[in-house]
């Protein structure tokens, strides 16, 4: 992966929103944060720490080695783009992204070895404008426009997930299969001739005529079902548990 972007909280005001922070920025392959002016005093005393640490869930390696910086100029004076998250248009003109538009940017900045920021304000206000002038573009999160609040936690979350998502290769849809493998077409085959004797034993198909499309649509339905060989002897053991039954029950 690209190195991802700078996480810049400007003004946070609550240990446990810099700990869920570092929790969302961990999830996602985000690892360098920077506070400017925190509320809290830095070092943070024993119990704010503690709280703050607890709300991380184990993102410990990120809140080591945050970075404090007393102005927003001294935590962006060696970065080279700078995005600043905000819901509001303001009255300057500005680049607005959403998130989807945003980290094609960044990832094709980060290739060219431009080192990113992304910003983010009080968890009340937000970032007012002299926070927002310092900043290249605008990223703007696509929310219910009657309800669009969002802690801060859960806006960073946004933007790393977008980010992670962008350079991730997990397939969008597979089938585990736990240690077994895909059934063969002979095993299909070989298990679907059983089933048709079978059926035709039990006396299923009362039409000759219909008998056709029957089949097929047995068939059909077993091929979308995608077996593994343990799945296919399963099915196997069922007929042959069934078969068993019939012909005790008839005896």
């Amino acid at each position: 992966m690209k190195t991802p972007p700078v996480i810049i909280l400007v003004e946070p005001q609550l240990v446990e929103n810099i700990g869920m922070t570092a929790r969302a920025m961990m999830n996602t392959g985000l690892c360098e944060l920077r506070l400017v002016d925190p509320r809290d005093p830095w070092p943070l005393g024993e119990v704010h720490r503690q709280r703050m640490a607890a709300a991380s869930s184990g993102a410990d390696e990120i809140l080591h080695n945050a970075k404090i910086f007393a102005t927003l100029p001294d935590a962006i004076a060696d970065l080279q783009y700078i995005y600043a998250t905000t819901g509001r248009t303001h009255d300057m003109v500005n680049r607005i992204m959403t998130p989807r538009a945003a980290i094609p940017d960044m990832i094709a900045r980060a290739g060219n070895g431009e080192k990113v920021g992304v910003m983010f304000g009080r968890e009340r206000t937000g970032l007012v404008n002299d926070h927002i002038v310092l900043a290249n573009a605008k990223i703007t999160i696509p929310l219910n426009p009657v309800f669009a609040s969002l802690n801060l936690a859960q806006a960073v979350l946004l933007i790393g997930y977008e980010w992670y998502q962008a350079q991730d290769a997990t397939p969008a849809d597979y089938v585990h299969l736990g240690g077994s493998v895909p059934a063969t077409r002979e095993d299909y085959l070989n298990f679907f001739r059983r089933l048709e004797a079978e059926l035709d034993a039990g006396g299923f198909f009362v039409s000759e005529e219909m008998k056709p499309s029957m089949l097929r649509s047995l068939q059909n339905t077993l091929q979308r079902a995608a077996m593994t060989e343990q799945e296919v002897r399963t099915w196997h053991g069922v007929l042959t548990a069934l078969a068993a039954g019939k012909r005790k029950g008839s005896a």
